[in-house]
């Protein structure tokens, strides 16, 4: 379960990078409720979305070359310097960074092994998110990957992250994954791991971290996403013991998903 209380490892930021930052707000206003607020005039057209005056995420223009629309989702470092040479020891690429924000914090921005793309977050003035896991706010973050071997034995070795792996029938395996010295089956999960089946690697599909918000209605919020443009890659569909889900591409490409958790 994702929370504020920020521990190494952790989701602890999330942003959209779009080439249009005007029209991304005007489609997550109409699926969310949030608003849209500047970082300043310094910040190079990077503000941040908000749910009832507090941060849910991030969202600036790309800067990049070649750089697609997407979610990127943060994890939390006391230290993104020495964590950027654990990345590279690992197998991993630094793509930017480390470089401070201002007086926010301390960032760096990464590719796995496998080509997922996520970033590091080292809180300074800004620990991280200021709601996260309820409705319309950050509630899982998820890795779509062509390796889910390597990527399980990269993020343990970069972050130490404990990991479990739950078996779900026709030989798919879905592994989650908690900070260090946690009990990843237990509430201090935060990321779920799964391999990409071969027909999706056969078709193109690349490695690729998405979050999860939460919505009181999944199926009445694939509706509105729809309506305004976004495209259902999986419909709602029930996950026993976890909620309805669906995952979706926004209008500029960059995917998402939706959950409505079961009743605990």
């Amino acid at each position: 379960m994702l929370t504020t209380q920020y521990v190494p490892g952790a989701p602890n930021w999330l942003d959209l990078g779009v080439t249009d930052t005007e029209a991304a707000a005007a489609f997550y206003g109409g699926v969310f409720g949030w608003t849209a607020e500047s970082a300043g005039p310094d910040a190079g057209g990077y503000g941040f979305f908000q749910l009832g005056g507090k941060t849910v995420a991030g969202v600036g223009p790309l800067t990049e070359e070649g750089a697609s629309a997407a979610w990127t989702v943060h994890f939390h470092s006391t230290d993104v310097d020495a964590l950027a040479k654990a990345v590279e020891q690992a197998g991993g690429v630094v793509r930017f960074g480390p470089c401070d924000v201002f007086t926010a914090g301390r960032l760096a921005g990464f590719t796995d092994p496998t080509g997922a793309e996520f970033a590091v977050w080292q809180p300074r003035e800004t620990p991280g998110l200021e709601v996260v896991a309820g409705p319309g706010s950050l509630a899982w973050t998820e890795l779509y990957t062509t390796d889910a071997a390597a990527a399980k034995t990269f993020y343990r070795s970069v972050f130490g992250w404990e990991t479990v792996d739950n078996e779900m029938g026709d030989d798919f395996v879905y592994t989650v994954a908690s900070p260090a010295g946690t009990d990843p089956a237990g509430d201090a999960g935060h990321s779920g791991l799964m391999q990409l089946p071969e027909e999706a690697r056969a078709a193109g599909s690349a490695s690729e971290w998405h979050p999860y918000f939460g919505v009181a209605d999944c199926d009445a919020t694939v509706a509105a996403a729809t309506e305004r443009g976004a495209t259902v890659v999986i419909p709602p569909e029930d996950a026993e013991g976890i909620g309805r889900l669906a995952k979706l591409l926004d209008p500029f490409g960059a995917p998402f998903a939706l959950i409505t958790p079961s009743p605990r």
